[in-house]
């Protein structure tokens, strides 16, 4: 297939629609960013990368990173995790608390905010420095050496977290913390905080395309656990949107409110997309659309 030129295809398509949405204004360094910028980038099983407009310009990957500190997590710990956090879409925004207090403090599922520092507080106490973790982890996938925290970005969603915080303390009422709550929130944000390109993002999520296999191919995870986590992105890895993605893309996916998406194609590829205009439910407008044509281009869809 030819990658490239379908790409370019894709993004004269969706050419009207970048600058749609709105970048998050509730994390102050996200709301400056240019909703203009648009990148796209897919990654095939054995590294070759395409890519179109700003797919190598680094951008704050967000709740994208949730998807690598869960995968690090079931790999150091195994599937001990899920007594902790459930596997099903929560039906309500990202950073809800409603459904915790009549469901014992354990999170729906680990993509909203609760079910993420529930896995980030597992992974720290397996890890000991949970959110350098991720990072390293994103570093050899994408071959990367140079990608980074944004102290920023870090900066402000810590002086702008009192929901997170308030997420943390309720699931600890409950038993559902092991470290500290402050610490573990210093390290959720920092994990939220990397700054990865469309072409960096892409190549890390290789594993998923490859049932579970990294870059050096090495066995990250199980077959299985590759298949849990690609099921678990399908039916919430875009907040409460989840089904209309399903129904529109028909891919697992992980947004971040950065504009970025992951999307993989199992046994084939990976894609990451970039536009920082947001839909009302925090999804990239012109990323959705950009992976709705590359599925409907190219067949390349689960369903």
């Amino acid at each position: 297939m030819d990658y490239q030129a379908l790409l370019e295809r894709i993004a004269d398509e969706v050419a009207p629609l970048v600058g749609s949405g709105t970048p998050a204004g509730y994390i102050p360094a996200l709301a400056s960013v240019d909703p203009s910028r648009f990148g796209m980038a897919v990654a095939d099983l054995d590294g070759r990368v395409y890519g179109v407009g700003d797919w190598r310009t680094p951008f704050s990957a967000q709740s994208i990173t949730k998807v690598f500190s869960l995968a690090l997590a079931l790999a150091e710990g195994g599937d001990s995790l899920w007594e902790r956090v459930g596997r099903e879409p929560s039906g309500n925004p990202f950073n809800s608390l409603v459904q915790l207090e009549y469901e014992n403090g354990i999170p729906r599922n680990p993509f909203i905010n609760a079910g993420a520092l529930v896995v980030t507080d597992r992974l720290q106490t397996l890890t000991g420095d949970a959110s350098s973790e991720v990072l390293e982890f994103l570093r050899q996938e994408s071959q990367n050496p140079d990608l980074g925290f944004d102290a920023d970005v870090a900066g402000s969603e810590q002086e702008h977290g009192d929901r997170n915080a308030a997420v943390a303390h309720f699931m600890a009422s409950y038993g559902n913390m092991d470290n500290p709550v402050p610490a573990l929130l210093e390290h959720y944000f920092w994990q939220c905080s990397i700054e990865a390109s469309c072409a960096d993002l892409a190549l890390a999520s290789r594993f998923l395309a490859r049932h579970g296999l990294r870059a050096d191919g090495s066995r990250l995870l199980t077959r299985s656990e590759a298949k849990q986590i690609n099921a678990v992105m399908m039916t919430c890895g875009t907040y409460d949107a989840a089904g209309e993605f399903a129904y529109r893309v028909g891919l697992p996916g992980k947004s971040g409110v950065g504009g970025g998406i992951v999307a993989v194609v199992p046994g084939r590829c990976t894609l990451a997309v970039w536009s920082p205009g947001l839909d009302a439910r925090g999804n990239s407008v012109a990323g959705v659309a950009a992976l709705d044509r590359f599925t409907t281009l190219t067949g390349l869809s689960v369903f």
